[in-house]
């Protein structure tokens, strides 16, 4: 499809009760809809009883709305009559209920994993033993035991050369490896210290030191990363693109309904799983589109933004005049070709069983809006989800592989709750990963290797 062209979708008029309308008049690329009381409530049906509602929205996630119009009211925290009654009637022979294991729901603990680097690595046997530890701080009086044995496996992993020389080789920068040696004899020292916590069953310093570990050992992963891991399809080689990741900060809005000194939050965008999307966000946020933007919606389910002033919905591209359109894009989980996929959503590809490896699991799970019919008519309109584990069973909501995730809120996310419709962005500032940001004028960044081989000492004839 055509990337440049405006989709016409994006700015037709929407079947009555399925519209949602920004503060302006304009109508908009949108975030997934909240009910409305233009609704036309359908009661032919007979609605599950308020009891059984969790056990209705995950039976609704198994059997996925054959249109995007079901799926706008199946997201809505309404009465259950206005589910259509073939919905009822398909969830009535569909086995309802939440999946068995504990999803993930930390956004950082979702990007460690996304990270493309050899999932059988000893660091990762290092990673799940600190984040089970979140589980055990789940259940009521703490197992300590559990979290005594996690920090055992731990330094098991740590004490062995064998695994410690099985890390450093998967750094491909041989120029990183002394820096991740010295991290790693720091997760050691981490781990030790972690050791008296757990005997002193001090539930409030356990979460804080479990985080501590898990950052270094997240910035040990990162370094094994062998480069980007693929090439991403030419016909988007128009568009910006982040080959890698790029770690940015929304800083303190001028107008706010927060009653806070300073304010701030810390983004992490993943252009491993989502380059085009990223890039696209990156680009912006380098160009200041984002500065002294009003937040323009705020209910509850969604903060969302980007809708600029004027009759455009997106970002005009100064080289072609025209508004900017990204292609809808996802990566899958344990996809073979290990390549998102593009322009198609996973629901229009009889694929809504797949896992995402960017789920909507997190609190602050950032994702591009857009028309409701048309995937490929993003532009610069993004939102933060306000995760409801009642709208978006985790493990098996409706929102996955029918938007595009791209990035995660890491710090300062307990503020997005705050956030309302015309608090005012100072500014979206880019902290690290600029290199990783390729735009068509610019030549690609070099992968690791090269760096690698570029930093090597000259060895004589």
């Amino acid at each position: 499809s055509d990337m440049t062209k405006p989709a016409t979708s994006c700015f037709a008029a929407r079947p009555s009760g399925l519209a949602h309308h920004p503060p302006s008049s304009r109508r908009a690329c949108a975030a997934p809809s909240q009910a409305t009381s233009t609704r036309r409530v359908d009661t032919s049906g007979s609605p599950p009883s308020p009891s059984k509602r969790q056990d209705f929205v995950a039976g609704v996630a198994k059997v996925v709305a054959p249109a995007a119009a079901a799926l706008t009211v199946l997201l809505s925290p309404v009465p259950e009559a206005l589910v259509p009654q073939q919905q009822l009637q398909n969830l009535n022979a569909a086995q309802a209920g939440l999946p068995a294991s504990n999803p993930n729901t930390d956004g950082r603990a979702i990007l460690r994993y996304a990270l493309p680097i050899n999932n059988q690595s000893p660091m990762r046997q290092v990673q799940k033993s600190m984040e089970a530890i979140s589980a055990a701080l789940r259940v009521p009086g703490v197992k300590f035991s559990d979290v005594t044995k996690s920090i055992k496996r731990s330094q098991k992993v740590l004490a062995s050369d064998k695994d410690r020389k099985a890390i450093l080789a998967e750094i491909p920068n041989p120029s990183k490896r002394q820096d991740a040696a010295a991290k790693l004899d720091q997760i050691a020292s981490m781990l030790q210290d972690f050791s008296g916590v757990a005997e002193r069953k001090d539930k409030q310093e356990v979460p804080i030191i479990q985080q501590k570990i898990l950052r270094v050992v997240g910035e040990i992963e990162e370094e094994m990363v062998p480069g980007f891991p693929y090439e991403v399809p030419k016909d988007y080689s128009n568009l910006p693109q982040l080959k890698g990741r790029a770690t940015l900060e929304l800083k303190d809005p001028a107008q706010r309904s927060l009653d806070y000194d300073h304010f701030s939050m810390t983004m992490v965008i993943d252009g491993y799983n989502a380059p085009v999307t990223s890039g696209n966000f990156v680009d912006l946020v380098r160009r200041k589109f984002y500065d002294g933007m009003e937040i323009q919606r705020s209910d509850g389910f969604v903060v969302q933004t980007g809708d600029p002033s004027g009759e455009a919905t997106g970002f005009i591209d100064p080289s072609t005049g025209e508004v900017r359109r990204i292609p809808f894009e996802v990566m899958v989980d344990n996809n073979k070709e290990s390549t998102p996929v593009y322009e198609e959503t996973l629901e229009e590809l009889s694929r809504s069983n797949e896992q995402p490896v960017l789920p909507f699991n997190a609190f602050g799970t950032m994702a591009m809006a857009r028309s409701e019919f048309e995937p490929n008519s993003g532009s610069s309109q993004f939102f933060f989800l306000l995760r409801d584990s009642e709208l978006t069973p985790t493990g098996s909501n409706l929102l996955d592989g029918r938007y595009a995730v791209f990035g995660y809120v890491t710090e300062g996310k307990d503020f997005l709750d705050g956030l309302k419709v015309g608090d005012v962005i100072e500014s979206i500032r880019i902290l690290s990963g600029e290199e990783n940001l390729v735009r068509k004028q610019d030549p690609a960044p070099p992968s690791v290797v090269e760096v690698a081989a570029a930093e090597a000492p000259a060895v004589a004839a």
